[in-house]
């Protein structure tokens, strides 16, 4: 009886996963400020609670997803964009076996520096937007820098409510089935 109730509790532990990663693709599809999107946080959500496979589709899928509907653009710039993606899937499974808030946190922040060094090293050596000189790549993080408040901002926001959402839910299915919360929370 015991290990039917401890599957229940993970059947409903996946099923919050997947439904805060499409909470994320939806609210992506909304208008929002520049960068201040949930998909750095889906993909180190991703990586701490799902399988490796699904940790590197789900974010990848949410984005072609909702860039049908947004558009596409330049593929060079979408690669380095969906990179920074994977590399944050990559840090959120180093974080699996270390979930502490302030790994989370840290994690977080890991995430939105690296996403701001990518994508910006994109722009500068794809488009014409900068000159290609040390005086052109600086001008291109500085004047990303307003962005990059949005990128924190918008991955420090997201990663308290997808990350506590998750936990309030582990802790609720544990009072719930009366089940230790050790039990409920994936070891993978």
């Amino acid at each position: 009886m015991k290990k039917d109730v401890s599957k229940t509790g993970k059947i409903l532990e996946y099923l919050m996963a997947l439904f805060l990663i499409l909470l994320g693709t939806i609210l992506r599809l909304l208008p929002h400020p520049p960068n201040l999107a949930p998909v750095t946080t889906i993909a180190l959500f991703a990586g701490v609670y799902l399988s490796p496979k699904m940790a590197f589709i789900l974010p990848i899928l949410a984005m072609l997803i909702s860039d049908y509907f947004l558009g596409f653009y330049q593929f060079s710039l979408m690669a380095f964009v969906y990179l920074s993606f994977l590399f944050t899937v990559f840090l959120g499974i180093y974080l699996k076996k270390k979930k502490k808030w302030y790994t989370i946190l840290g994690g977080s922040l890991c995430a939105s520096i690296l996403f701001f060094i990518l994508t910006n090293f994109a722009v500068w050596a794809f488009t014409p937007w900068y000159q290609k000189s040390f005086t052109g790549f600086v001008e291109c993080y500085t004047m990303a820098i307003p962005f990059f408040r949005n990128t924190l901002a918008g991955d420090l926001f997201y990663v308290a409510l997808f990350f506590g959402a998750f936990k309030l839910v582990k802790v609720l299915i544990a009072k719930k089935f009366q089940i230790p919360e050790k039990i409920i929370i994936s070891k993978k």
